[in-house]
């Protein structure tokens, strides 16, 4: 039994011995594994080099985008799927690419961040079409290259703080993700705090967890355990990705950590970033500065290095609340930064002469940061055109968000043209160079300051599917782009796009009715107001050659009147219209020749044939319902007038009482009223249809002078009178003499004061018909007539506007006047250049491109690259037209208004390229007049002068010169003065123009 009990005892001995060896042993394996991390290394090594990714053509099947978290976000990795899917809509596709290896899709899928070498500094890139650098924004501006850069006290210092044991030597296998005993310390700590909430709770992190958070981590902070584990896994993962030494690896970790640390944000900076932006921000420190003085070492200012050092060190102490530091008080700060000074010295980290020169040392975190550097927006605005348009793209990015954005943008400008054209317009400010260029002449800048002039221009290259803009300039120094963001008289250029309309109606009335025989031709039923389908419905009977082109050619060649003796009743009154040059007052033109001299008369006359041609074009119709006074159309028609007229009144009568009290409005409307019983009678019962008889009394007796009231017992007549149910609305205007829809108008606010404007609109309906019943009475048929014809021509407005849509215009409305053809309607620089660009494609209307591709997240298992595709293009001209009126614009610079261009660009052979165009002069005021005709004043807005452009029919623009308010009146050039200008850009040009294809002076496709 004793025998039993000892071999029992020795077995418990053997066994607790074994299992405390192994305890040993694995305590001993533990604190090895946690001294070297060998274990880890060999794991997480072999672990990263299964997570890789490559980029191929199309749409991966297999990417993966992160969430929305503070790095990710403010690169644009986040938003990719969104901003694919808009530029998708937008003609892009996905070229290529990045594939991410099975593994690595597991890792992200299981909420890890996927390992690969994240980007210290990025931002938007522009290239222009030989893929050089036109633009490019770099965040954080300021970073240090390398670890060498770093002063070893900031780096020590920062060490000290936040992770000791980060570039031990001595261990090149460790895992820079853990520092074990500080991550016992801050669990135990954590645990006290849960259990009894007393104590602090700090975290364990490394610099590489903490790099993990505040790029990786929702808002960048640690919600959970999970978080850090999370945080802790994948800065593992990431250290290991180049093999099992870190030493690299940690090294890194440094410079990543100083150069992206989050610093808060500062108005007119943003989101501050690293190091170096924070001591610009805060501390107005340029970075050239600071790297002199840390690259002294030794041989430096001691005090200098002592000002800089406690700078950069209040960054590193302030990054885990930074908001808190640098939007709180200066002295708290201060004051830390001083007991950490202390600390480190008293820790050997820092010498005593480093502590007391930084104790000596004073904040100043409100300095005014170092100016930026300072540039031209117009040197800027090429990129800011692409800029702007990218940021449509995308739905509105705000630009400071898109210069954050890891992507660059391939764009389609010659920026070697750009920056010549663009100097050479900014030159253009001193008198000498104007001189020098001779733009000092007569109708030119004769007159002016030639520093107040904006010019603007814009050149495209024809494309096989598109387009190309090749130069968007301007000398405005100001963000506005000139080009696109304004609405101007443009003047004579209007009368390119009258030419159009004109020629378009041609070709489709040879389409209706060339295949016709003579006898169905004079069958033919045309109102005789359309001059038009009369002129073709003769020519197509009598003509041997019945094609378009001789159609067209024949349509050039009709003749138009240029006097300028007749009245034109259109846009609602009667107008009268002068030539530029009097000596074309009696002469008869043809149209090609009025083109060519820019003949206004002309072209007025030709306005009112297109507009006719819209007014009359159903046979018959119109005719009849101006002849038949019972023709039930009439209604219609008069009933659609009164409407109209009724809103414009009505628009005008509630700007004048819109925000008055009852009374203010009663006041204004008396203004200008000569007292009498009748008209104060039909105003009050009007204004106020439900106030009592004896309010009625009382205000006629406070109205009309003394003596002039009636007796009081004919109050209650005149009540009754007036009454509204007794008097229509119209006679009780007529007798106030003030408009019947104003009286309605002071009298609906008086209990509606807060009604919009489409309230007010709604509830007139029936009063703006009952103003003018009057017209539907047949005994008025000639102002009924003359009330229907407005309106036709108002419809045969709308066609006009339609077919000038079509062709680019770009506004929603024209001014339905003859004055249009004369540049009334106003228009854009950017407008006309692409009406050019369907002249110089055969009628073909292409989409414009200025950007070629979108290169999102390169090197990274994000990368995308989008590429543009030609969008479908329409064909809105004849092939006939844009030829016919591509001779025409030949012949204006061989002959007409564009004369000085004509030799200005030669081939390399010395053979001229030919150049056609349309000027145009815009002398845009405001003059009264008084009753007689006369001129009371004028109030100058703006001048202007125009030349559109193709150059070779394969280049194609618009250059202008534009002076701005009052001081426009200063100016007398004309449109010979972007003429001339054009000449003088030639030489910058030519080496777009003339480029061979495959050389380095052509331009990428």
């Amino acid at each position: 039994m004793r025998d039993k009990k000892s071999l029992y005892f020795w077995f418990k001995v053997a066994v607790s011995a074994a299992l405390l060896m192994v305890v040993v042993i694995a305590g001993w394996l533990l604190l090895q594994e946690m001294r070297t991390s060998a274990y880890q290394a060999r794991f997480f090594a072999k672990l990263a080099r299964q997570m890789t990714y490559t980029v191929a053509p199309g749409p991966s099947p297999s990417i993966r985008f992160p969430q929305k978290t503070p790095y990710d976000e403010r690169l644009g990795y986040a938003a990719l799927p969104s901003l694919i899917s808009k530029l998708q809509k937008h003609d892009f596709e996905i070229a290529q690419q990045a594939r991410i290896s099975p593994r690595m899709a597991q890792w992200i899928d299981d909420g890890y961040f996927p390992p690969y070498p994240e980007k210290v500094q990025s931002g938007l890139t522009i290239l222009d079409c030989h893929d050089d650098r036109l633009f490019a924004e770099r965040y954080p501006q300021r970073v240090f290259t390398n670890f060498d850069d770093l002063a070893p006290a900031l780096v020590d210092s920062l060490l000290f703080i936040e992770n000791r044991e980060l570039l031990d030597a001595r261990n090149p296998q460790r895992n820079p993700a853990v520092e074990w005993d500080r991550l016992a310390m801050a669990v135990l700590n954590q645990a006290l705090h849960k259990v009894s909430g007393e104590g602090k709770a700090p975290g364990g992190s490394t610099l590489a967890t903490q790099i993990e958070k505040y790029r990786h981590s929702p808002e960048g902070r640690t919600a959970s355990i999970q978080d850090k584990l999370r945080q802790m896994v994948s800065a593992s993962l990431r250290a290991y990705r180049n093999g099992e030494d870190t030493t690299a690896a940690r090294r890194q970790i440094v410079v990543t950590y100083m150069n992206t640390m989050p610093l808060s944000a500062r108005p007119g900076f943003g989101e501050v970033h690293g190091v170096g932006d924070g001591l610009w921000v805060w501390y107005g420190r340029d970075f050239a500065d600071v790297q002199r003085i840390l690259k002294a070492g030794p041989n430096g200012d001691p005090t200098e290095q002592a000002q800089l050092y406690k700078e950069a060190l209040s960054l590193l102490i302030s990054q885990r609340r930074p908001s808190y530091y640098f939007d709180g008080r200066e002295a708290e700060l201060e004051q830390l930064t001083n007991s950490y000074l202390r600390l480190l010295a008293n820790a050997g980290v820092i010498s005593p002469a480093l502590l007391d020169g930084a104790l000596k040392a004073k904040l100043n975190r409100h300095a005014v940061p170092a100016a930026t550097p300072a540039f031209s927006f117009i040197a800027r605005k090429a990129a800011t055109s692409v800029r702007t348009h990218l940021s449509g793209l995308l739905g509105g990015s705000r630009l400071y968000d898109l210069d954050r954005f890891d992507v660059a943008v391939a764009s389609t400008l010659d920026a070697p043209v750009q920056a010549a054209v663009a100097n050479l317009l900014r030159g253009l400010r001193e008198p000498a160079n104007a001189e020098a260029a001779g733009l000092n002449s007569k109708q030119l800048l004769g007159r002016g300051d030639p520093a107040k002039v904006v010019y603007s221009f814009t050149l495209y290259e024809r494309g096989p599917d598109a387009n190309l803009l090749r130069v968007q300039t301007d000398n405005f120094d100001q963000p506005l782009n000139i080009n696109e963001g304004t609405k101007l008289d443009l003047g004579s250029t209007a009368k390119l796009r009258t030419l159009l309309t004109y020629l378009d109606i041609i070709a489709n009335l040879h389409q209706r009715l060339a295949p016709l025989d003579a006898a169905q031709l004079r069958a033919q039923e045309v109102d005789p107001k359309d001059v038009l389908t009369h002129w073709a419905v003769g020519y197509l009977g009598s003509a041997q050659d019945k094609s378009l082109s001789a159609m067209l050619a024949a349509a050039l060649e009709r003749r138009y009147s240029a006097s300028p003796a007749e009245g034109f009743y259109t846009g609602g009154g009667l107008h009268h219209f002068n030539n530029f040059q009097h000596a074309d007052d009696s002469k008869v033109l043809s149209v090609r020749d009025a083109l060519r001299n820019s003949v206004n008369l002309v072209f007025i006359r030709l306005m009112r044939d297109v507009v006719h041609h819209y007014m009359f074009q159903i046979p018959g119709s119109t005719a009849k319902l101006l002849r038949d006074a019972d023709d039930p159309r009439r209604a219609e028609y008069l009933a659609r007038f009164a409407d109209r007229e009724g809103q414009v009144f009505m628009r005008r009568f509630l700007s004048k009482y819109k925000g008055k009290t009852a009374q203010q409005a009663e006041e204004a409307l008396l203004e200008n009223v000569r007292p009498s019983v009748s008209r104060l009678s039909a105003i009050f019962r009007t204004i106020a249809p439900d106030a009592p008889l004896e309010q009625f009394a009382a205000f006629l007796k406070s109205q009309l002078p003394p003596g002039a009231a009636p007796e009081d017992k004919k109050f209650d007549a005149l009540y009754q009178q007036y009454a509204p149910q007794n008097m229509s609305l119209a006679d009780r205007g007529y007798l106030a003499r003030i408009h019947p829809l104003e009286l309605w108008l002071v009298g609906y606010l008086r209990t509606h004061p807060n009604a919009t404007q489409t309230q007010v609109m709604q509830a007139s309906a029936q009063q703006r018909q009952d103003v003018y019943a009057w017209l539907f009475k047949t005994r008025r048929k000639n102002k009924q007539d003359t009330r229907i014809l407005n309106l036709l021509e108002g419809e045969g407005f709308l066609e006009v506007h339609r077919q000038w849509v079509r062709l680019g215009y770009p506004f929603d409305a024209m001014v339905p006047s003859y004055a249009s053809a004369l540049g009334a309607s106003a228009d854009r620089p950017a407008a006309l250049a692409e009406m050019m660009g369907i002249i110089v494609n055969d009628g073909v209307r292409k989409p414009d491109m200025r950007i070629r591709s979108l290169h999102f997240a390169a090197a990274t298992p994000y990368e995308t690259l989008l590429r543009h595709k030609a969008g479908a293009a329409e064909q809105v001209l004849a092939p006939e037209v844009a030829q016919a009126v591509r001779g025409a614009l030949r012949l204006v610079v061989e002959e007409g208004t564009a004369k000085r261009v004509r030799q200005a660009f030669v081939r390399p052979d010395g053979s001229s390229i030919p150049v056609g165009g349309k000027t145009g002069t815009g002398d845009h005021r405001f003059d009264t007049y008084g009753a007689g005709g006369q001129l009371i004043s004028s109030r100058v807005v703006n001048r202007t002068a125009t030349f559109v452009f193709n150059i070779d029919a394969r280049f194609f623009g618009t250059i202008i010169a534009y002076v701005a308010g009052p001081q426009a009146a200063d100016y007398d050039f004309t449109s010979g003065l972007p003429v001339q200008l054009l000449k003088v850009l030639a030489p910058q040009l030519l080496p777009l123009i003339n480029a061979t294809p495959g050389t380095s002076a052509a331009c990428v496709n």
